[in-house]
């Protein structure tokens, strides 16, 4: 029997333990409940000074879902539209959150390049499907890219900056789902800042529970009168959590001496060698992964062979597979991982 190996989604892997280490070392004394005390304030001035952006303002919370839609909600408002790519997680997997918690402010999918990135003319064309000023249509409120894509692409600081321009001209704000926004940081070898507000980026989603975090992701926040509503939105929702410093502390280990861009570097190098593996193999990838997930078209008596094998892996149609490294990815797995996959292509059980 073949020891299991993951590759179904980097939120199936454990704990950083720099961030194990720090919950420890916060379990100390008292502390004052929901926010106000010494580690959630070490973790704005962190904040601020990483993203070189004085009034950034970061908020704990509990889930990635969570961190979005209330950071959408405090965007949109309910007879508005949120314009993202039609794959994109907000609109296909958050369960109508954003909707929820913003009275009713409607998604509206956008096509996009073979890449699954959204483009300028994407944009323009949502623009001139709209009837500005009719109290019939919902109008366009925020432009929201995930970045990386949910196929593993990314968005460059250049083309967020152009996206953000296009959203300017009709005054929309811009949110990015940062799920795995370290991952695209480390793969650019940007800076933090250049990828988000200097690029236009309003809020965005941090993405820490995928990259080694226990149960805390978080919004940050560059723009004041949003963060003023975030104040208010995530107590409504449950999400200002009484004893704040454990979620606080494992933000301030994730984002401390660049541990969250180096989890993230092992995770993309980890399906680096995945990819190079199963192109050996001649296996057909939906799109080139930039980070560390990858669609795979596979026949199915493949991927039978494949689960069969230990792998584990998500379907996600017919004849397409889903795999997904994380920071404790290691080489020796994705050796063994590529050597099923060989066997199983070859139509042999290993």
């Amino acid at each position: 029997m073949n020891v299991p190996i993951e590759l179904r989604s980097d939120n199936a892997a454990g704990a950083a333990p720099e961030i194990l280490a720090a919950i420890g070392a916060a379990d100390v004394g008292s502390a004052l409940a929901y926010g106000d005390d010494l580690w959630t304030a070490g973790l704005q001035t962190m904040v601020r000074e990483m993203f070189e952006h004085p009034e950034a303002t970061v908020f704990p919370v509990i889930s990635g879902t969570a961190a979005n839609s209330l950071a959408l909600a405090a965007m949109c408002p309910p007879w508005g539209a949120v314009l993202c790519h039609e794959t994109a997680h907000i609109m296909q997997s958050e369960g109508g959150a954003t909707s929820m918690f913003s009275g009713g402010a409607v998604m509206r999918g956008l096509t996009g390049d073979e890449h699954h990135l959204v483009g300028a003319h994407d944009v323009q064309a949502a623009y001139d499907a709209t009837r500005w000023g009719d109290n019939h249509h919902s109008q366009p409120a925020v432009l929201s890219l995930t970045n990386p894509t949910d196929f593993g692409t990314i968005y460059s600081p250049e083309r967020v900056a152009a996206l953000s321009a296009v959203a300017r001209a009709r005054s929309l704000r811009v949110h990015m789902d940062g799920a795995r926004i370290a991952n695209a940081i480390a793969a650019l070898g940007c800076t933090p800042a250049e990828l988000t507000w200097r690029a236009g980026v309003d809020v965005f989603s941090l993405g820490a529970m995928k990259n080694g975090s226990v149960s805390t992701d978080a919004i940050v926040c560059f723009d004041p009168a949003v963060a003023a509503q975030l104040h208010y939105r995530l107590k409504r929702a449950g999400h200002v959590a009484s004893k704040m410093r454990f979620q606080s502390v494992q933000l301030q280990a994730y984002l401390r001496d660049g541990l969250w861009l180096r989890l993230a570097a092992a995770a993309n190098r980890a399906m680096a060698k995945l990819a190079a593996g199963l192109s050996g193999l001649g296996l057909q990838f939906v799109d080139h992964p930039d980070v560390n997930m990858v669609f795979v078209r596979v026949d199915e008596s493949v991927i039978v062979r494949m689960e069969h094998s230990g792998l584990f892996f998500y379907r996600m149609g017919p004849g397409l597979i889903r795999l997904v490294t994380s920071f404790q990815t290691t080489d020796a797995e994705i050796d063994d991982a590529v050597a099923r996959i060989a066997a199983a292509v070859a139509g042999n059980d290993r």
